[in-house]
């Protein structure tokens, strides 16, 4: 560069090798003070309602955004930098340096754990099921596909721990169908190559909106192994080493919950009273630990 150069240059310059170094994989992850110099943060997403999607028109939608945009704004951040992902590479996608955090609700589990930070709880959920339209094959728990795994077939999201949970009890791989956006897990249905579609209670009630042709099954009985009742509890992650920004992000999140419009913002998104409450069941690390 000589010293002739505009100065308007010289900060094109600068913004595009910024740029260049938030692309690189496996960089440190940015500090909470570096992502307000920076002035915008990039949050991730899996355009999975009511948890976390963009609109047409790429405005940020879902009680994880939306709570987001409130405690960031008390941090101090406030352009953000929506990122659509694939859920099964959310996690990836952190550890990488794709973006500073998700806030897609993923369940707080102890592998998961290994890889990615997580706040404490901002959600809990239960599962559910999409079967088509009448469930002609009367299909009314996880356990059916058990029971009858030589004659029905179940579609789960790949990366989620409802597919681990299918793997979990034994049922035959080729019996399980994976789809990788939610879309398409109505089509599976409808087009019989699979039967029915299990993930969480909120996807499974989303999903039916957009269809006529498929519904979600009103006497699903929920499932319960080793005498558990399945429950889980969605927060935002974060790369490995932002343990900064994530307890920022948590102490914010308690006020939210606290003061703030956190328990309006769930109802206005479906979540039930049992869901707000047992979110405050445990916090990340007794979940990271193997609790729930």
């Amino acid at each position: 560069m000589t010293p002739n150069t505009p100065f308007f240059g010289r900060e094109s310059l600068l913004v595009g090798a910024l740029a260049a170094l938030m692309a690189i994989p496996g960089l440190q992850a940015a500090t909470l003070e570096e992502i307000r110099e920076r002035g915008v943060i990039r949050i991730a997403v899996a355009n999975e309602q009511p948890y976390g999607y963009l609109n047409e028109e790429g405005e940020a939608l879902g009680v994880g955004p939306e709570v987001a945009q409130r405690i960031l704004k008390e941090l101090g951040i406030e352009e953000i930098e929506w990122v659509e992902s694939e859920f099964k590479n959310l996690i990836s996608g952190l550890e990488a340096g794709h973006f500073d955090m998700a806030a897609a609700e993923m369940a707080i589990m102890p592998e998961r754990c290994t890889r990615v930070l997580f706040s404490d709880p901002n959600t809990s959920y239960g599962e559910g099921l999409l079967v088509l339209a009448s469930n002609p094959n009367n299909i009314r728990a996880y356990e059916d596909f058990v029971e009858r795994s030589d004659t029905i077939r179940v579609a789960v999201q790949e990366g989620t721990v409802t597919q681990e949970m299918f793997t979990a009890l034994g049922i035959d791989p080729d019996r399980i169908v994976t789809v990788e956006r939610l879309p398409e897990a109505v089509d599976a249905i409808v087009r019989g190559r699979a039967d029915a579609f299990a993930a969480t209670g909120m996807t499974v009630a989303a999903l039916e909106d957009t269809s006529p042709r498929v519904e979600a099954e009103f006497n699903f009985k929920d499932p319960v192994i080793n005498g558990q009742e399945i429950r889980y509890f969605g927060g935002f992650a974060f790369p490995p080493d932002a343990e900064d920004l994530r307890d920022a992000v948590n102490e914010e999140l308690l006020e939210e919950k606290r003061y703030g419009d956190w328990q309006q913002t769930l109802a206005r998104y479906g979540f039930m009273s049992k869901d707000i409450i047992y979110s405050y069941r445990f916090n990340a690390d007794q979940l990271c630990s193997g609790a729930g």
